[in-house]
Formats: C-alpha cells, structure tokens, sequence
C-alpha cells in the first residue's frame, strides 16, 4: 500500500515518556526500511495543527499513557480527519481508566478481580479485610505499572494509596490473584498466541518490563490447546466489548484453580525490544517490520 507521508507520534508528556520514545524510534525505522515514509512527530514538542499544514496522510500512534492513549489524540486526529492507528476515541478512553474497564467487564459477566475505590475517607482496614490480602494498588489511568504496588500487610496500604494518589486522583485496590500471568495480543482480527510471564520480582512491574533481563516470556505459554484458544476467546471478547480495534494486548491472570481473571487492555501497547505483542507476532512468523505495516494498514478515522 502506498500509505503517503506517515506521522509516528512518539514521547508526549505522560509518565510513559521515556519507553514511547523507544517504542517510536523503533516503529520509525521499521516503517522507513520497507519504503514507508514515516517522520517522527512528538506532541511535547510541535503542535497537532502541524500534521494537517505538512499534509500527513496517515498517524501511528506510539504514545503510551495519558495524552496518546486515552483517546485525547484520537479525538484531535479524528478533528483533522487524518487516519490513525488503534482504538477510536471512547474505546480509548475507557480502556486507559482500570475502573470503568471494570465495571463494564462485570456488568458483561466477563471475570475480573474483585476491587474497591480508594479515596482520602476509605477505611482501608476494612477495605483489606473484605478483599483479603495480597491487594495491588494502582492509579485508574496510567500504564506500564507506575504507581503500582503490591500489598501484603494491611499496614502497608497507606504508603500503598499515598504513592498511586500522586498519578491519579482515582486509586483502586485489587485482589491479588495468586497464579499465572498471561498476555494476549490482539492484531485486526487475530488473536496471537499467549505469553506467559514470569519474573523473580513482586509483580511485573516497570523494573521487569523494561530494565530487567531476568524477566521470562514463555511462548508456547504452557496451556493445552483447548485452554489457550478458551483464553484467547476470552480475551477478544473482552477487547471487543469496550470497543477496541486495530490491535492492542489484554494482560490477566489465571488462578490456581485455574481460573481466569481479566486485569486490563492497552489500546497501544509498548513497541521496544522489550514488548510482548511483537514477541507474540514472532512467534507466529510475522517480523517486526511487517508487524508495523500491518498496524499502518489498519489506520482509520472514526
């Protein structure tokens, strides 16, 4: 496809700064080695009016976080009528906030861990009696585990809520589910195959996503056959269900018991040497660079 002159938005201004820079420096290269002609574009730096006046044609959003993901720049691409990568707007947004994503996951009977709303007044004592221990402690609306904690004690929860409070005035407390750690990448129509994570630290966390060389990604995850295609189904679902399209990854956990647990959806997931859905792209034959063009293709307005 001739794609025109191609914008790859990167950095902006999230706390998600430093690994959407790699993530754009990558996907730039990836484009400009199979022809595209793909220029970097950070938001932080030039205004939005500049895509339009240069004649951009197409966008790929490689943003993470809030102001790229959260369907603040879908909505401004959407003004100019320019094509871009991934979720629509609302899809986005609800997608970026943990909470909403929630609550219309259950009220689809689809699982998720039980949770509370944290706020000044909340009696986190009960909060921790209720929902038992270990809790994780998040911001509503940031991603690649900033803010996060993992609680064991109920003594800890206030340092738990004082940190997520300094990303978002919305904090929620989850129940740990004890087991497994999947991720499911979602590309157009396909689901690809699942990975399985497993790192040597408290959670998987922006040290064991980014930094840490001793986290393990384990494709073939391990599942039957018949496990992995009810997961994998599950996950679309769940993808499809807050609107979601183009592509993006469904991160959950599975219980002892076996049991899975949706924990949330990136709407535009991390493209480093480090990410998952380029992993699982692999493993289904599909390099890096024809991963780009196939994510460009998928481009749209509304």
């Amino acid at each position: 496809m001739n794609f025109g002159k191609v914008a790859v938005l990167l950095g902006g201004k999230s706390a998600e700064r430093e690994v959407s820079l790699k993530s754009g420096a990558m996907v730039l290269k990836a484009l400009r080695s199979r022809g595209v002609d793909a220029h970097p574009f950070d938001p932080k730096e030039r205004d939005f009016a500049t895509l339009e006046k240069e004649k951009f044609e197409r966008v790929f959003i490689a943003l993470h976080g809030r102001f790229g993901e959260d369907g603040t720049v879908q909505g401004i691409l959407e003004w100019l009528g320019i094509p871009y990568t991934g979720s629509g707007v609302l899809a986005s947004a609800l997608a970026m906030d943990k909470l909403r994503t929630k609550r219309i996951w259950q009220s689809e009977k689809l699982p998720t861990p039980p949770y509370a709303v944290l706020d000044k007044s909340t009696d986190l004592g009960a909060v921790s009696r209720k929902l038992g221990l270990p809790l994780m402690v998040k911001p509503a609306s940031e991603g690649s585990s900033i803010g996060m904690s993992k609680v064991r004690k109920a003594g800890q929860l206030d340092e738990a809520y004082a940190l997520a409070a300094n990303y978002d005035r919305v904090v929620i407390a989850e129940k740990f589910i004890e087991g497994t750690e999947l991720t499911v990448g979602i590309l157009g129509e396909q689901v690809l195959p699942i990975i399985k994570l497993e790192t040597p630290r408290d959670f998987y966390d922006y040290q064991a996503k980014y930094v840490s060389d001793d986290t393990r990604y384990l494709i073939p995850s391990g599942l039957s056959a018949r496990k992995e295609a009810e997961i994998q189904s599950l996950c679309l679902k769940a993808f499809r269900t807050l609107g979601c399209q183009g592509w993006g990854r469904v991160d959950l956990m599975v219980s002892r018991q076996g049991r899975p647990y949706l924990l949330e959806v990136n709407t535009a997931p991390g493209m480093t040497d480090h990410s998952l859905v380029p992993m699982a792209a692999k493993a289904i034959g599909l390099s890096y660079e024809d991963l780009c063009v196939k994510i460009l293709e998928g481009a749209h307005v509304g």
